[in-house]
């Protein structure tokens, strides 16, 4: 991780360290709804299931632990242990899951020796990979600690519509030299702009555009321009600023790569695991993995 993108992610959970931890553990919500959905759960009693028979479980690159934490929840304190790593984040996630049975934190670089770590039944390393600086490679690191049977889930960025990349990389370099504040204060105009157009209620319908990467069909304006032009998030489950940190996340850090489905599931195939679910979004990739059973 460079000297940028460290900071990035340093400054985002110091200034936000509670951001999205209520909603990843609120059933219903969309944040939940979509990292259980895109991992191929229909509900959180359904990766709860899932979770049951897993032993050692590491969230790798956890952040402020609230994936961990939704980890924690949903597996049995008695009988699993759930490890969250981080290069920059690991006291804020401590105190966010103080109380917790059976978890720990570690601080360590995905691309840096992960040995002593152990080996684990369940790797999640999701919205992470992208920000090393050679998320293969990251990938191998992780894939080395998967026990006989165990699997490893992951999500990347997408290589996403030519008008949308072109504008992500113009306001990246804008703002990445920036301290937090300053740069928030761009972000903060992003997200008011993500606002005014959710709240227009605004619908548009559109031919397929090949040029622009455009699909066919009826968006809502917001999604419309979010998909396709610029990323304006907004999502009013959450507070503002909670907004203004999911645009900053993406347009700060400068090691932000995107990828394509077939460059991903051959990062599976190298490591010889066999693909179980995968989804593809406007924004991302996920795929899980299994490796071969001893």
């Amino acid at each position: 991780m460079n000297h940028n993108t460290r900071r990035s992610f340093a400054d985002k959970w110091r200034e936000n360290p509670r951001g999205f931890l209520d909603e990843t553990l609120r059933e219903g919500s969309d944040t939940q709804t979509w990292i259980l959905n895109r991992n191929g759960f229909a509900s959180a009693a359904k990766l709860a299931e899932y979770l049951a028979n897993k032993r050692r479980v590491l969230d790798a690159g956890c952040g402020n632990g609230r994936v961990t934490l939704l980890l924690r929840r949903l597996s049995s304190p008695e009988a699993t242990e759930v490890v969250g790593i981080d290069l920059v984040a690991t006291d804020i996630a401590q105190g966010n899951l103080a109380g917790e049975a059976n978890v720990r934190f570690e601080t360590r670089d995905l691309l840096g020796d992960l040995s002593g770590l152990g080996s684990f039944d369940f790797i999640y390393s999701q919205e992470v990979l992208h920000h090393t600086a050679d998320p293969q490679r990251a990938f191998r690191n992780l894939c080395a600690l998967l026990a006989p049977g165990g699997e490893i889930a992951i999500y990347v960025y997408r290589a996403k519509a030519p008008a949308r990349e072109f504008v992500d990389d113009y306001v990246r370099g804008r703002i990445a030299d920036l301290p937090y504040e300053e740069a928030a204060a761009y972000c903060r105009e992003i997200t008011e702009l993500g606002r005014a157009l959710a709240e227009s209620g605004a619908k548009v319908k559109v031919p397929a555009v090949r040029a622009l990467g455009i699909e066919a069909g009826e968006y809502d304006v917001q999604r419309f321009v979010y998909h396709f032009f610029a990323k304006c998030y907004w999502n009013p489950q959450v507070s503002f600023d909670e907004n203004v940190m999911i645009n900053y996340d993406w347009y700060h850090p400068q090691l932000a790569s995107r990828h394509t489905l077939e460059e991903v599931e051959g990062w599976f195939a190298r490591a010889g695991l066999e693909v179980v679910p995968r989804h593809v979004d406007f924004y991302g990739i996920t795929v899980r993995g299994r490796r071969a059973a001893a």
